[in-house]
């Protein structure tokens, strides 16, 4: 698994908004670890932001458009696609208007301020989706389809309405075939469709210098086609755009038929969907809600002694989390250092799962092991103040390993660290020792949700 990227520094680029005709300078900046991709309107008080996710996508006529409450980004698709196509995880793209400029209605201007800023690794690793199963999509004259694979790999056929001008194209996708095969494709339209665009108040900064116009069988541009296929590769280009609204990399082979912005945002959506169907079980199986009581200041005082990184005995524990006999697997907090957490789980004879595993040679059930860590992870959470009074749901466990045996009268220490935290999902790195012996580790995804 790769690490995450970002810029090595500050990169601008000024032009013309294609639709609304302003002048806009955009800068993209580097970003910390696990924050995204983001677009500030620095022209708006306060600069606010909205995040590059399928959940902010308020428009997809002729583009791709982000909305949250009044503030609007229009035509984000392309500057997506070559932070997307250089495998750029966290940017905040700094607009002075209401849209990336146009540039001449392809990628390539953005690859080359990229390039001149460069790109560097970052500690955490990048987190990619792997489909669990192929996922189909139908919608007017539009087929798609992604299905699981090593890399990610698109291949596409577009059309106009009469059938005219079919190209197909195929491509694995990587920083240098995204460069070479894809970026340079610019944007395109049907002369018929420009009287329609102009009455509906779009295209304002529409010209040749920035889009390919077809008339007839003649194509009207200021320069010849950069590829021989260049509009369906565009097409491809814009995938790779709106597919990064899923705020991680997939590793599929889509194959799409006459795609477009709002068929791929709805792509997007049904592997959001998959993606968090995990969490969905999680959820059927974790603990019944609670119902909301008033605990004079209880969870407060709870928040101040783990922020303060001092131990927890059994019933603090329990005044933080649900579990109870026989599935509590914490008895105490040694300590909490910053995004480090030490607690302990003592092992003994009445164990309840030691009748049947196994009689005459009790060990402790590794899976519980695995509970153990995500209960101090969840614990570890509720460092932030706002996540106090919730429930860790256990959703998945990576690179498990069991070590030696853990048997009555052991001392079980569980160390977690959390390494990724992004709104109510957690991932951390847990280990279980024995004095000084490594008995088991995994890494440990959870979600809190309200008690």
């Amino acid at each position: 698994m790769l690490n995450q990227q970002t810029l090595n520094r500050p990169a601008s680029f000024s032009g013309i908004g294609l639709h609304s005709g302003n002048r806009v300078d955009m800068t993209i900046l580097p970003a910390p670890a696990n924050s995204g991709v983001r677009f500030r309107r620095v022209d708006l008080e306060g600069k606010p932001e909205i995040e590059a996710r399928v959940e902010n996508v308020g428009e997809t006529t002729r583009s791709t458009t982000l909305a949250k409450g009044n503030v609007k980004i229009h035509t984000i698709e392309h500057v997506l696609a070559a932070l997307a196509g250089y495998g750029i995880d966290n940017a905040v793209i700094e607009l002075d208007s209401n849209e990336p400029p146009i540039a001449d209605g392809s990628s390539r201007e953005f690859c080359k301020i990229i390039q001149a800023a460069g790109i560097v690794p970052q500690a955490e690793k990048r987190e990619t989706y792997l489909p669990t199963e192929p996922i189909e999509l139908e919608s007017g004259e539009t087929v798609m389809t992604l299905f699981p694979d090593d890399g990610f790999k698109i291949t596409c056929t577009s059309a106009d309405k009469n059938g005219q001008f079919t190209q197909f194209y195929s491509t694995e996708v990587t920083p240098k075939t995204w460069e070479r095969e894809l970026s340079h494709a610019r944007t395109f339209c049907f002369y018929e469709e420009i009287e329609h665009l102009i009455k509906n108040n779009l295209i304002k900064g529409g010209s040749l210098e920035n889009a390919v116009v077809i008339r007839d069988d003649a194509v009207l541009t200021t320069e010849p086609l950069r590829y021989p296929e260049e509009f369906v590769r565009h097409k491809m280009l814009d995938i790779v755009g709106d597919l990064s609204l899923l705020g991680r990399p997939v590793r599929g082979h889509l194959i799409a038929v006459r795609p477009s912005h709002a068929a791929n945002c709805e792509m997007v959506r049904l592997i959001s969907a998959q993606m968090n169907r995990p969490l969905r079980a999680a959820q059927a199986f974790g603990p019944p809600p609670v119902p909301a009581r008033a605990d004079g200041g209880r969870t407060a005082a709870l928040t101040e002694l783990i922020n303060a990184g001092t131990g927890l005995d059994a019933m603090r524990v329990m005044q933080i989390i649900p579990h109870r006999y026989p599935f509590l697997m914490v008895d105490r907090v040694v300590k909490i250092d910053g995004n480090k957490i030490t607690a302990i789980k003592n092992i003994t004879n009445n164990e309840p799962y030691f009748q049947g595993h196994f009689p005459g040679h009790p060990i402790m059930p590794g899976v519980l092991q695995l509970e153990a860590m995500a209960q101090v992870a969840g614990i570890l959470m509720l460092r932030q103040a706002e996540n106090a009074g919730q429930i860790a749901y256990f959703m998945s466990a990576e690179e498990v390993k069991w070590r030696k045996p853990v048997l009555p009268g052991d001392v079980l220490v569980i160390e977690v660290e959390l390494v990724r935290s992004r709104g109510k999902i957690g991932k951390a790195q847990g280990v279980c020792k024995v004095g000084d012996e490594i008995v088991s580790e995994a890494e440990v995804t959870f979600m809190l949700r309200d008690a």
